[in-house]
């Protein structure tokens, strides 16, 4: 809700296709699933909770750069976790980044309009 609120706020327009678990987010990244505009690994992020149920944000982007179509893709992860077995993993996965979600909506805000650069 809060990534969504952001894209208002600051004017993103682009398609954000939003999945609620992992194993939905992969069907959405299938090339067979036509629910969704065509997604473009070469110029797309995916932005991922660490926390998503069903395939949770560790095991997403093992799946997800299992596949050359993905493997290249920025993966963004936001999490409360600041445990550093989580970093760990996330650095293993050679993800984008690994961000902390912040207290207040206004710095949330400031981390989307970044992230919006990708």
């Amino acid at each position: 809700m809060n990534v969504k609120q952001a894209f208002k706020k600051i004017n993103i327009s682009n398609p954000a296709p939003f999945a609620s678990n992992g194993l939905e987010a992969l069907t959405m990244l299938d090339p067979n699933y036509r629910q969704i505009p065509k997604v473009n690994a070469e110029q797309d992020l995916i932005l991922l909770d660490l926390n998503i149920p069903k395939l949770g944000g560790i095991k997403f982007p093992q799946k997800l750069h299992s596949d050359p179509h993905w493997r290249s893709t920025p993966t963004v992860v936001m999490t409360t976790s600041n445990q550093d077995q989580h970093r760990v993993k996330a650095d293993n996965l050679n993800l984008t980044e690994y961000i902390l979600k912040p207290l207040t909506f206004l710095k949330f805000v400031e981390i989307i309009t970044t992230l919006n650069k990708y």
